[in-house]
């Protein structure tokens, strides 16, 4: 049987222009290319599951405009199952994406439809009970993240958060995650220490769950847990065009990697997985857009084997 995945988050399409620099507050500047895209970290972490080789499910909503259509279609064109994904009044979640001549960027999002994901149904918890792996962000309402979460620790499937818009989170949430996956910012305002310094970070963040993924960018990914192991690998060097989506797709072949390994993730296994993550993420920077950079499976494991020196 296929790893099986399943996502309850957010769909956004983002409205995304380049700029040779972010501008300041107050700062007006002339940007170029303007492109729409589908996007939403939870529709872009199903897609980076499916492309990497996973069967996925998406739980969401999307509203009733011509935007809830484009997002609807994206997914099953990845050949996600959208049964669980519901379409509600008003309009999608839009996000405003500027980036610049570095590949750097900046993202505001207005959720739309997204807020309406407060509860989840019957046929969503027997979806999640068929996962080997639960994947969540912070783009949809707390309450529909802990109610999956509380789902799949009774039902046995893997938790994984990606904490991301950042926030301090209630212990209630974080007992229930098995792995979470945050960036260098993310990992101080979950963990509430305020450094730089990786391993500072995942010191703070096993006091509050037993294993962590801290991405670090160009530099690569670093894992705790609480038996006190701590790897760090190195990521592929490419020449970036956009990070919009490295993240989501790091986090979504990271949840493939642990489906394939029963949802469980350790120290002997954390290297290869990191490392084709990592891979994801390098080889989806390497082209523009969100969902549309995302990498399949092939290219993953060509970087991975050209970085890394062995098959993943």
């Amino acid at each position: 049987m296929s790893a099986r995945v399943i996502v309850v988050g957010s769909a956004n399409l983002d409205l995304v222009v380049t700029t040779p620099q972010l501008p300041r507050p107050g700062e007006t500047v002339l940007g170029g290319d303007f492109r729409t895209v589908p996007g939403g970290k939870g529709a872009n972490q199903a897609v980076a599951a499916a492309r990497a080789g996973a069967d996925c499910d998406f739980v969401g909503a999307v509203g009733t405009d011509d935007f809830g259509m484009l997002l609807s279609d994206n997914l099953i064109a990845a050949g996600i199952d959208v049964r669980g994904l519901r379409t509600v009044d008003g309009p999608s979640g839009v996000a405003l994406i500027a980036v610049d001549g570095a590949a750097e960027n900046f993202i505001v999002v207005a959720p739309g439809a997204n807020a309406a994901l407060t509860t989840l149904d019957a046929a969503d918890r027997t979806a999640v009970a068929g996962a080997d792996v639960l994947l969540l962000q912070l783009e949809v309402p707390l309450a529909a993240v802990r109610q999956a979460a509380e789902w799949a620790r009774a039902d046995g499937t893997t938790v994984v958060l990606n904490a991301a818009p950042a926030r301090p989170l209630p212990a209630e949430l974080l007992d229930l995650v098995d792995v979470l996956v945050v960036n260098e910012h993310e990992a101080a305002v979950v963990g509430g220490v305020f450094t730089e310094e990786p391993g500072a970070l995942l010191d703070a963040l096993v006091t509050l769950v037993p294993r962590v993924v801290l991405t670090l960018g160009a530099r690569g990914a670093a894992y705790a847990d609480r038996a006190g192991t701590r790897i760090e690998v190195p990521a592929p060097k490419v020449d970036a065009v956009d990070t919009t989506a490295a993240g989501d797709a790091f986090t979504g072949a990271l949840a493939v990697a642990l489906a394939e390994r029963g949802g469980t993730l350790t120290a002997g296994t954390a290297t290869a997985v990191l490392r084709w993550a990592c891979a994801a993420g390098a080889a989806c920077a390497q082209r523009p857009g969100a969902s549309t950079a995302l990498p399949s499976r092939a290219a993953i494991d060509a970087l991975y084997a050209v970085t890394y020196g062995d098959a993943a």
